[in-house]
C-alpha cells in the first residue's frame, strides 16, 4: 500500500533521473524517474508523491501536479422581504379541555350498565381460588397444577476484572530511534519476530525474480532484524507491564499472569526487574485474594439454594490443582444430591449435567430421583458428556457405547459446541486435550452421606482436574 509524502527536487541528473529529499528534511532521500514528474518542474519544486517503502528502500511510483489557484465559487445574494418581522412566533391553545365538547354530559352515564355484569357478575363474586362465575378455577386450567419452586435467593456478582490494555509508549519511543529505512523490517519483527522478516524477504525476491530485478540480500536483512528484535521484545513487555501495573487490584489473574511469565529476557534493567519484582508480589496477592473470594463466593450460592451456581465455581478454582476445602465439598455434594429431584425443571437438570461434568465431585453426586418423562434438552446434555458422568448415564439407562461415540464426536474444548459454558472451539487458542474419563467402577465412589475421614480422596480428585478447570467459561445461572 502506497503513502502520500511532500517531496523537493534537489537535483537534475543527464540521464534524465532526478534525486529528491523529504521537504523541509534530509531524510528519506532517494531517485525517481523524469517520466513521472509533471511538466515544468524544476529544482526546488516541493511535489505530492505516492511512495511504496519496501525492505530495500523507497519507490516513487506516483507526483501529483502542484495545486493551482482556487477558482472562487458564484455567490447568491438572498434579498429577502427587506422588511422586519419577529423570527419566532407562537400561538397559545385555548383554555379548557377542547375538542372533547362533543361527547356530551359525563355525568350521564346510567346508560352504561353495571360494570361487573359485562364480566360475568360483580367483582366481589369471585371464588378465592381467583376464578369468576363461570369459569373454570386457575388451578385447573393446563399447567396450573405445574409444581413452582421458590425462586432462589439473589447472590451479588462480584464485577468482571478488567482485560489488558497495553499502551504503545515504549514500543514507539523505540521505532523513533530506528531510521526510516528500518521501520518496515521493524514492522514485520513485532509483527510475528525474525520468521515473518523471512517471510517478508522470500515474497519480494519472488516478485523481483519475475521482474527480473536484483534479489534482495537476506542475511544482511535477517541479521538486522535479529539485532532489533530483543530491544523490540523488551519494549512491548514494558508497556504491558505499566498497564498491568496500573490495574493491579483489578486485572484478570490470566493477563496478569502472563506478563509475569513474559518477562524472561526482557528485563535487562534495574528498572524492568523492579517492576517485575512489584508485578510478582501483587500477583501472590490477587491469587490469595481470590481464592478467599472463590471459596465465599461458593459458600453464598450455596446457601442461596443455586447448586448449579455453586458447581460451576468448584471447577474454576484461581489457581489450577487448588483442592476444594473438605468441608465444602461435602456440603456441595449434599446439595446437588438433594437438588436433583424428579419435580425439578428439566432445564436445570440439564444445566447441572453441563456443570456437573466439570466439577471436581462429579463422581460423588447421587440424585435423589430422575424424571420420569426426561426431555429431549436433557438426554442431549448427557449424551454430550455423559462419559464423564457414568453414575447419570446408568441412572438414565442409556448406552454407554452411544455415549462414548457421542462423546468422540464432541469439539475439543469439552464444553457444549457453540454456546455459553463451553471449552474452547476446536483447534482454536487455549484448547487443551481432556484426559479421558476413567471408566464405571474403576474410581471409588463416595455417596453424599460419606463420611468426612474420605474427604481427601475429594481433594485427589480435584488435583486431577487442573486442565479442565482452566478452560471453562463463564457461569450460566439457570432459573
Amino acid at each position: 500500500m502506497s503513502r502520500r509524502l511532500e517531496i523537493e527536487l534537489t537535483s537534475e541528473r543527464p540521464d534524465g533521473t532526478w534525486t529528491w529529499r523529504a521537504a523541509g528534511a534530509k531524510q528519506p532521500k532517494g531517485e525517481l524517474n523524469a517520466s513521472v514528474l509533471p511538466d515544468g518542474a524544476k529544482v526546488g519544486d516541493v511535489l505530492r508523491a505516492d511512495a511504496e517503502f519496501a525492505i530495500e528502500g523507497i519507490d516513487i511510483i506516483a507526483v501529483l501536479p502542484p495545486k493551482g489557484a482556487r477558482k472562487e465559487p458564484e455567490r447568491v445574494v438572498v434579498v429577502g422581504t427587506r422588511t422586519d418581522e419577529p423570527l419566532i412566533t407562537t400561538q397559545l391553545a385555548p383554555k379548557g379541555r377542547g375538542g372533547r365538547g362533543d361527547r356530551g354530559d359525563r355525568g350521564d352515564r346510567g346508560d352504561r350498565g353495571d360494570r361487573g355484569d359485562r364480566r360475568g357478575g360483580p367483582r366481589g363474586d369471585r371464588g378465592r381460588d381467583g376464578g369468576r362465575d363461570g369459569e373454570r378455577p386457575r388451578r385447573d386450567r393446563p399447567g396450573g397444577d405445574r409444581p413452582r419452586g421458590p425462586r432462589p435467593d439473589p447472590v451479588p456478582e462480584r464485577p468482571k476484572p478488567k482485560r489488558l490494555r497495553p499502551g504503545r509508549t515504549h514500543r514507539a519511543a523505540v521505532l523513533d530511534e530506528l531510521a526510516v529505512e528500518e521501520r518496515p523490517i521493524a514492522d514485520q519483527v513485532l509483527r510475528g519476530g525474525v520468521p515473518a522478516v523471512r517471510e517478508a524477504i522470500a515474497k519480494q525476491n519472488e516478485q523481483a525474480k519475475a521482474e527480473n530485478r536484483p534479489e534482495i540480500p537476506t542475511d544482511q536483512l535477517v541479521a538486522m532484524a535479529e539485532k532489533m528484535l530483543p530491544k523490540l521484545r523488551a519494549a512491548e513487555w514494558r508497556d504491558k507491564a505499566d498497564a498491568a501495573i496500573a490495574d493491579l487490584e483489578e486485572l484478570d489473574l490470566r493477563d496478569l499472569r502472563s506478563v509475569v511469565v513474559a518477562a524472561d529476557g526482557n528485563t535487562r534493567d534495574e528498572e524492568s526487574r523492579a517492576l517485575l519484582v512489584q508485578l510478582q508480589e501483587g500477583l501472590a496477592r490477587r491469587v490469595e485474594q481470590e481464592q478467599t473470594n472463590w471459596i465465599d463466593d461458593m459458600t453464598a450460592n450455596l446457601d442461596a439454594g443455586r447448586f448449579v451456581r455453586a458447581l460451576r465455581l468448584s471447577s474454576r478454582p484461581p489457581k489450577a490443582g487448588t483442592p476444594l476445602p473438605p468441608e465444602l465439598a461435602t456440603r456441595l455434594i449434599a446439595a446437588v444430591s438433594e437438588g436433583l429431584t424428579p419435580t425439578v425443571n428439566q432445564d436445570l437438570w440439564a444445566a447441572a449435567v453441563d456443570a456437573l461434568a466439570f466439577s471436581p465431585v462429579r463422581n460423588q453426586i447421587v440424585p435423589a430421583g430422575r424424571p420420569e418423562q426426561p426431555s429431549q434438552a436433557l438426554l442431549d446434555a448427557l449424551m454430550r458428556v455423559g462419559d464423564r458422568l457414568p453414575k447419570l448415564v446408568e441412572l438414565f439407562g442409556l448406552d454407554p457405547a452411544e455415549v462414548a461415540k457421542a462423546a468422540k464426536r464432541r469439539p475439543r474444548g469439552g464444553g457444549r459446541p457453540g454456546g455459553k459454558g463451553g471449552g474452547p472451539k476446536s483447534g482454536g487458542k487455549g484448547s487443551k486435550e481432556r484426559p479421558p474419563a476413567p471408566a464405571a467402577g474403576t474410581e471409588a465412589a463416595t455417596s453424599a452421606e460419606a463420611p468426612a475421614a474420605e474427604a481427601p480422596a475429594v481433594e485427589t480428585e480435584i488435583v486431577v482436574e487442573e486442565a479442565v478447570a482452566e478452560e471453562l467459561a463463564e457461569v450460566i445461572v439457570v432459573e
